[in-house]
């Protein structure tokens, strides 16, 4: 924290006084982040948040002594709290204006009791505690945060054995955590702002100059710089300035004032000390605020300026939209240039020569005199010596096509992007930058050697191509420099090209570099650019397996995004990388059938290879399903070779994410085969297996089999090596997924796999704890397992995963707390751990599925809680929080939230506070709902509201009365309970049974009435009672 203050936060100039946190946008976003993690310090973290500081944090507050109440010792001019250290000292004291605050736990209620003014109080304190850290731990501790790492503070925490030695050290992570959170925070806001630049300020100075002399019309007397020299990057400032982002300073002299010295920097404008006229030096500290330009704030300063300025607007706009015109003028004349020394730039022998572009988006501080050469001319030789460092294909039909058409065929390409792919692609999506070597950069030898091959490649026969194709594969193409050189001097226009003629060896060489050097994605992009990938599926069709072979791999390694996906598929690529799939079985030459077997697996393989990384579109997964791929990719999932395995299981796990994919591998009995390789030795092997059964396992039928085959003890045991995340991520994955079916819980609790879940529960990645949860969460429905996760210590670690941000970890958590809570044991773990604070806290998450999770949590936890009534009244909002979320759009947001206000109205002061919040017309307003799920839990809800008050007839004055009726026409046995429960709670009121009786809901009752149910029966029964009696007194009525 200390680190973030110094250096973050902008504090004003020292002058006489203290100084003091400037009014600005970035310290406000400081102080917010430093008062949300003091206000949940309480409820994280209770041992530390009672921890007493060394020295009290001290300021002069705004707060008043009647401010504070419960808790607290108040008199009239002085307040503190009733919780004390061992010596007997208040944690909170105010006297007068100065308070002093000894814990977290004071300052998390300090906050929530300044409300409104919890910011001044935030800055407040921090201004007059500079340096918190030392008098929060010492003096020792001050000097750890500055200078240690996490890492280092946590290792002292496991050598020290004190437990106030070890809360300290606690904390100190936490700060040091906060710490960094804060110069994050700093570096994105800082990072939104938008920088103002030399030319900006040169063309406002130019154009006031123009304005300005003497005479009553001018907007200023004069304006000069101060400086006459000029930085290569246009600043006027010295070097030792440009650093803190200056970039000049000028000289204003308006009508009406003295003359200013005003700074102009790249956060923006303002007044420095001025220029001393003995050594003509400048105070470069700032004096006043910030303003955006030049303009605005002379408009402050200068009120002649502003009314001048006003006048002359029509013509500055001219001036500048002349200026405007002249720059394009420019800049056109400038590209002629470079079109018209384009001739020149060919002859040049240095083809890589690409320059070093000035213009970078924040302003570098400059040492160098402005350079004689104007940029645009540089910048048109720059183009020059790019465009003529391109060499020539040796045939035109296989070099990429014309700029033009390329350009209409990409802007086709994205709209069919948007259409046929699978939103499931997330690997390079985005273009990577383009890497260009530099011309002044240390070149490897090789680089030059590459290039001298590819000329010899450009203009050589058959044999000194075959020379060179072998002489360039024996460079590391792995290494990017090489990779680079082979694409910069033209090298791929040409391999491309040999993949077009006749010559086989040729073809084999040229494919070979292609496979090592298309695992760079920039040169994967140029390869489809230039056409590649059609030429690669038409060899596809070649005779000769190597070739094959060469050209699936090849295309494995290319087609890893969209427009290579769509690129290999259009031109049938898909329908030949099927047909090799095939080639295991259609062997011609049995007298050497081992030789060929052997050959033909190897095409198999990389057929399979290349599916794998097409597979990632939907398009292409059913274009695979079309081809018939599905068998075939079942008959080689019999092999024993792994490297033909693990393409297959990764195509296959890829394409089960489609429900017609998971019925085909059903229908083919590819699950025993999956099960069978879990138990392999290779991990990769393992780790596809598993996914695919975590793709699968969505259908029953599908974790039935998982069972029968025997599946679930190695997934079991495969949990005990932690060391491989992402297999480890996947075979969790899985047992998530077959953990709902009970018969599969009930083996993994033979096979001790819930105490091993539980201890997988911390320090693992976000991908693994997912689906730990999820398994607990579903295997925590049986009493006998949440037991189990009890006594593992499994409830204070599910709990502590409530404070993350994952939207997937957080249903899955949520869900898992809420099962745990059907137990009074783990319930009352869960109360002591403040979890249920922590389930109502995220009510306020912005997800929709999180939102709904966390309040099907709360439901148990309030029926199983030992005070439900006053834990829900303590949690400050928290009502009121409930009852507005009626007003969602999502359903089961909605249904969650009935029927966690179902459990809430059981307790009658917590149902009359909801009541005064609104909860009757809310609850109204959803009565016209046509989902089940939604309906049950309304009607429940409605049936608790309704024994509060006149809340009876307020559901029917709100129309809620008609739309229940409806309900008993579903065929969900629940809803009809719930539906007769509240109706025969609103049938209490007259005008309520009228209703009833006109919707026909008599006839409706009279029917479940002789309903197995007998909750049923009894209400259906009591609001037909209701109602008839409703009946024989108006009869009787009328009669006397």
């Amino acid at each position: 924290m200390g680190v973030a203050l110094t250096r973050s936060a902008q504090w004003t100039a020292a002058g006489y006084g203290t100084r003091t946190l400037e009014i600005t946008p970035l310290n406000e976003s400081i102080l917010q982040e430093i008062v949300k993690f003091v206000e949940s310090f309480t409820y994280k973290y209770l041992q530390e948040a009672k921890f007493v500081f060394v020295e009290p944090l001290e300021w002069k507050t705004n707060l008043e002594a009647s401010a504070f109440e419960s808790g607290y010792i108040v008199s009239e001019t002085t307040a503190k709290s009733e919780e004390a250290d061992k010596n007997g000292q208040p944690l909170l004291f105010l006297s007068a204006s100065q308070i002093k605050v000894r814990s977290f736990g004071q300052l998390s209620q300090l906050l929530l009791i300044a409300k409104d003014t919890k910011l001044q109080e935030a800055q407040a304190c921090v201004e007059a505690n500079r340096d918190p850290i030392v008098k929060i731990l010492g003096t020792d501790y001050g000097e750890m945060i500055e200078d240690t790492s996490s890492l280092k503070i946590l290792d002292k925490i496991t050598k020290d054995d004190e437990h106030e030695t070890y809360i300290k050290r606690k904390i100190a992570v936490l700060l040091k955590q906060l710490d960094l959170h804060l110069l994050n925070h700093s570096l994105k806001h800082i990072s939104l702002e938008i920088y103002l630049n030399p030319g900006t300020f040169k063309k406002d100075i130019e154009l006031l100059k123009r304005f300005s002399g003497k005479g009553e019309q001018t907007v200023l007397e004069s304006i000069e710089y101060t400086s006459d020299y000029v930085f290569s990057n246009g600043c006027r400032a010295p070097p030792w300035r440009q650093i803190r982002g200056e970039i000049c300073y000028v000289l204003v002299k308006p009508h009406d004032t003295e003359t200013l010295c005003i700074t102009c920097s790249a956060e923006g404008v303002y007044l420095n000390g001025g220029k001393t006229e003995e050594e003509g030096e400048i105070n470069y500290e700032r004096q006043g605020e910030i303003y955006k330009d030049l303009v605005t704030c002379l408009k402050d300063k200068s009120r002649v300026f502003s009314e001048n300025m006003s006048k002359q607007e029509v013509r500055v706009n001219e001036e500048q939209w002349k200026d405007q015109i002249d720059e394009k003028l420019k800049s056109e004349g400038a590209s002629h240039a470079s079109v018209a020394g384009l001739e020149k730039s060919k002859q040049e022998k240095n083809q890589i020569n690409f320059g070093k572009s000035h213009m970078t988006k924040r302003l570098e501080p400059s040492l160098n005199w402005r350079a004689t050469v104007d940029y645009k001319d540089h910048k048109s030789s720059i183009k020059d010596s790019q465009e003529g460092k391109q060499g020539k294909p040796e045939k035109p039909r296989a070099s990429a096509s014309s700029g033009r058409a390329r350009l209409l065929r990409k802007g086709v390409e994205k709209v069919e992007e948007t259409v046929s792919e699978s939103s499931s692609e997330s690997e390079e999506d985005e273009e990577p930058p383009d890497h260009r070597q530099e011309a002044n950069a240390d070149l490897p030898s090789e680089y030059w050697q590459i290039q001298k091959l590819v000329k010899y490649l450009k203009g050589g026969n058959q044999t000194a191509t075959v020379i060179a194709l072998c002489s360039m594969r024996d460079f590391n193409l792995a290494q990017e420099t090489c990779q680079l050189a082979i694409r910069d001097v033209g090298g791929l226009e040409v391999l491309i090209n040999l993949l077009d003629t006749d010559e086989v060896k040729c073809k084999i060489g040229s494919l070979k570099i292609l496979k090592e050097i298309s695992h760079n994605p920039q040169i994967r992009r140029n390869i489809v650019d230039l056409g590649g990938l059609p030429i690669m599926v038409n060899i596809l069709d070649s005779p000769h397996k190597s070739l094959k072979c060469l050209a699936a791999e090849t295309i494995a390694n290319v087609a890893k995004f969209k427009r290579a996906h769509r690129a290999v598929r259009q031109h049938g690529g898909i329908t030949k990388l099927v047909a090799l799939l095939d080639c295991a079985h259609s062997t011609a030459e049995p007298t050497q059938s081992s030789l060929y077997e052997t050959r033909d697996v190897e095409v198999a393989r990389c057929g399979a290879l290349a599916l794998w990384s097409c597979s990632k579109s939907y398009s292409n997964k059913e274009a695979i399903r079309k081809a018939g791929g599905i068998p075939l990719l079942a008959q080689l999932l019999k092999t024993s070779h792994e490297s033909m395995l693990i393409p297959v299981v990764g195509t296959l796990q890829e394409c089960a994410s489609e429900e017609n994919y998971r019925a085909a591998i059903k229908a083919e009995r590819i699950i025993e085969n999956l099960v069978k390789n879990l138990s392999s030795q290779n991990e990769q092997l393992q780790e596809h297996c598993a996914m695919a059964i975590y793709q699968c396992a969505e259908d029953e039928e599908t974790r039935d089999l998982v069972r029968l085959h025997g599946g679930l003890k190695p997934l079991a045991s495969l949990l005990s090596n932690t060391d491989n995340k992402e297999r480890l991520a996947a075979v969790t994955g899985a047992i998530w997924k077959c953990s709902i079916s009970k018969e599969n819980v009930i083996k993994f609790r033979e096979y001790k796999a819930i105490e091993t879940l539980v201890g997988l529960l911390t320090d693992q990645p976000e991908e693994v704890l997912v689906n730990v949860v999820g398994a607990l969460g579903e295997c925590c429905q049986e009493h006998e397992n949440r037991v189990i996760v009890r006594k593992c210590g499994g409830i204070q670690s599910l709990v502590n995963l409530l404070v993350g941000i994952n939207q997937a970890l957080l249903v899955n958590v949520t869900k898992a707390v809420g099962a745990c809570a059907v137990e009074p044991e783990s319930m009352m773990i869960i109360d002591h751990l403040d979890g249920v604070r922590m389930l109502w806290s995220l009510l306020k998450n912005p997800q929709p599925d999180v939102k709904a999770s966390a309040a099907w949590a709360l439901c148990p936890c309030i029926e199983n809680a030992k005070d439900a009534g006053e834990m829900v009244r303590s949690f400050v909002g928290g009502l009121e929080l409930v009852v507005n979320l009626l007003k969602s759009d999502n359903k089961e947001v909605l249904a969650s939230v009935c029927a966690a206000i179902t459990n809430i109205a059981k307790d009658q002061e917590n149902l009359a506070v909801i009541t005064d919040h609104g909860v009757v017309p809310l609850l109204s307003k959803l009565a016209n709902t046509s989902n089940d799920k939604l309906r049950r839990h309304l009607a429940e809800a409605i049936s608790r509201c309704c024994m509060w008050g006149r809340n009876r007839v307020a559901f029917g004055e709100h129309k809620a009365v008609a739309p229940l009726v409806r309900y008993l026409k579903s065929n969900d046995t629940n809803v009809h309970r719930a539906t007769a429960q509240a109706l025969y709670q609103l049938s209490e009121d007259a005008d309520n049974c009228i209703t009833m009786h006109e919707n026909g809901a008599v006839k409706l009752l009279l029917d479940m009435v002789g309903s197995p149910d007998q909750d049923l029966q009894e209400a259906a029964a009591g609001c037909i009672s209701n109602i008839r009696r409703l009946a024989l007194a108006t009869e009787k009525a009328r009669y006397t």
